[in-house]
């Protein structure tokens, strides 16, 4: 890869709507920045390359129409936390949610997504390029080098892992230029890949690895179907388990394997998707809006919706009333 600042983001940046802002140094000197265009939004993007080898980025931007993304990916590897956001990945459809790691793979295919507007995403993360996960690391750990592809992919959705987010938050806030700032950034992703490899390997593996088939597929496509309109109603294991004409423990694997969200996962997603929804496009009051989605406490669904957005419910109303009405 020749640039991986141009190849990676500026085309997803260029075509919605980002300019580079040479004069925008509110992240670093070393870096780059794009501004969102003040018809499309307001906010920023900002990224550092070293040797084209890997990339460090900060996104924080606000949209005022929903933002849908569809992109041929070049072939890397990536980590990152959002610390806002509202949106879905398509094709497997799965929600973006805050406070965990989102682990990648972009393997030259097409990317598809929607964010939502109104609601900030903010975001920090780390790209790698195979130079340097497959060149640079076999030839100077010839000996220990394993496949990081996996120990990415098994880190998507972690909810437990504050040395990640220590690290990820330090490389948001650092401002240091030259030597010193080059240090850093390489320091930290070395950093970030040694706590990967180590905690990849505290996760245990599913005992369903091998390819789904199709009748597999298509128990798996039923529940979905069946939880995409029952999602407010008391879903059971077992009753899904039937419907997929499965036992539990496969379809706990399979749907892991299938969408890489758990079942439980899935059904708050599709919680947290119509509750926004309701904030955004009605006046009902946050407790009815609870009991709608499915949740007798409204605490826990306050609870639950701020782990997802980033926000509490009013202040996600808050957010979108107020471009509303402007």
């Amino acid at each position: 890869m020749k640039d991986i600042i141009a190849e990676v983001f500026v085309p997803c940046l260029v075509d919605n709507g980002f300019y580079l802002d040479d004069e925008n140094e509110s992240l670093g000197r070393e870096g780059i920045s794009y501004t969102l265009a003040s018809d499309k939004g307001r906010g920023y993007f900002w990224a550092y390359s070293h040797q084209n080898l890997f990339s460090v980025y900060v996104q924080d931007f606000v949209l005022y129409e929903d933002l849908f993304l569809a992109y041929k990916q070049p072939a890397y590897i990536s980590i990152n936390y959002y610390d806002s956001v509202s949106g879905e990945e398509l094709e497997p459809s799965k929600r973006l949610a805050c406070h965990c790691i989102k682990g990648h793979i972009g393997q030259k295919n097409v990317y598809r997504a929607v964010y939502h507007k109104n609601v900030p995403i903010r975001s920090t993360g780390i790209v790698i390029i195979p130079e340097y996960f497959e060149d640079y690391l076999t030839s100077n750990y010839p000996g220990d080098y394993r496949d990081l592809r996996s120990a990415f992919s098994r880190m998507d959705g972690e909810e437990d892992f504050p040395e990640l987010v220590f690290l990820l938050r330090q490389i948001r806030n650092y401002r240091g230029t030259g030597l010193s700032a080059k240090l850093f950034y390489e320091g930290k992703v070395k950093e970030a890949l040694s706590l990967i490899v180590e905690k990849s390997s505290l996760v245990s593996q599913p005992p369903f690895t091998k390819s789904l088939s199709s009748q597999d597929l298509d128990g798996l496509t039923a529940v979905t179907a069946y939880i995409d309109e029952q999602f407010a109603s008391d879903l059971h294991l077992e009753q899904l388990a039937r419907i997929a004409c499965m036992g539990t423990t496969k379809l706990k694997y399979t749907f892991k394997q299938a969408y890489h969200c758990t079942i439980t996962e899935y059904i708050q997603h599709r919680r947290m998707s119509h509750a926004e929804h309701l904030l955004a496009n009605s006046d009902l009051y946050v407790n009815q809006i609870a009991q709608i989605v499915g949740y007798k406490n409204t605490g826990r669904f306050c609870g639950l919706f701020r782990k997802n957005t980033g926000m509490t419910p009013n202040e996600y109303r808050k957010h979108t009333h107020t471009k509303r009405t402007e």
